[in-house]
């Protein structure tokens, strides 16, 4: 990344030594040590944020892809049931008027015909009046 070769490192390492002193260079190597694991943590957490903020952007268009084409689906299956019901409506009422037609046609050739009288029905002897005993053998 900076391109900081084996013979920089070891010049910055004896001007450290000559300008730190040998008794606080380890200190302040661990000290140094510390401060860019903090530094690497953080821009990792950096990176690792802006990731889930990005899998989030994705996440968040993919549910508004998926509520449209649910939308387009309930609206494409309400025309077809409409259009379904509205071809089965119009024989049905259609029906229904010529049975309301043909209805008031016989209430109107009932109404106008003349009252007819009922005939007598013939009657036939009850089966009591029948004698039991004459039969005869054969």
């Amino acid at each position: 990344m900076f391109d900081i070769g084996f013979s920089e490192l070891l010049v910055i390492g004896i001007v450290a030594l000559v300008v730190i002193g040998p008794e606080k260079l380890p200190k302040m190597a661990r000290t140094l040590g510390h401060l860019l694991g903090r530094a690497q943590r953080y821009v990792n957490d950096v990176k690792s944020d802006i990731n889930r903020e990005m899998q989030l952007d994705e996440l968040k268009k993919l549910q508004s892809q998926v509520t449209e084409s649910a939308r387009s689906l309930e609206d494409s299956v309400r025309k077809e049931y409409e259009s379904a019901r509205s071809s089965v409506a119009a024989p049905v009422e259609a029906a229904q008027a010529a049975v309301g037609d043909l209805q008031s046609s016989l209430n109107e050739s009932f109404a106008s015909a003349p009252a007819l009288s009922p005939e007598p029905v013939p009657t036939t002897p009850p089966l009591a009046s029948v004698p039991v005993g004459d039969h005869k053998a054969v």
